[in-house]
């Protein structure tokens, strides 16, 4: 099975010059913990809520500040053609909950998560992220 098979197309971005009161907004109106952020059609990071409690609230920034000064940059990013398997040993390996999938061309086509990956109903790679991400906290 390829990520392709499993994965969410439908991804909302921010912009990297938004501000946090505009990406919490965003988080709260399509219900997620994450956005990927881009600058032009480039990903270049990924804002999630804990980056905005974390790197923002806990060091009394406001919600006027950019997301570029918040998000994690750096993504790591998977294939849409790769193996189900083979992106959540990766996952593991890294701890992260969610991947940005890109096509080959490098460009944004969806993300997968470990809720995409359980809903595949194969019990060995479940437990292959589960197990990855539960050893990073």
């Amino acid at each position: 099975m390829k990520i392709q098979d499993i994965m969410t197309r439908d991804v909302q971005t921010i912009r990297i010059d938004q501000t946090l009161r505009e990406a919490a907004e965003m988080m709260e109106k399509i219900d997620c913990g994450a956005l990927l952020v881009n600058e032009g059609d480039r990903l270049v990071g990924m804002l999630t809520d804990r980056d905005i409690a974390i790197r923002a609230v806990a060091r009394d920034r406001g919600c006027d500040t950019p997301v570029r000064e918040v998000m994690t940059p750096n993504v790591c990013y998977c294939f849409d053609d790769e193996d189900v398997q083979h992106v959540a040993e990766n996952m593991a390996d890294i701890h992260v909950r969610r991947l940005p999938v890109m096509n080959r061309e490098k460009r944004l086509v969806g993300v997968v998560s470990l809720g995409n990956i359980s809903a595949c109903n194969n019990p060995s790679i479940s437990d292959t992220v589960l197990h990855g991400v539960a050893q990073a906290h």
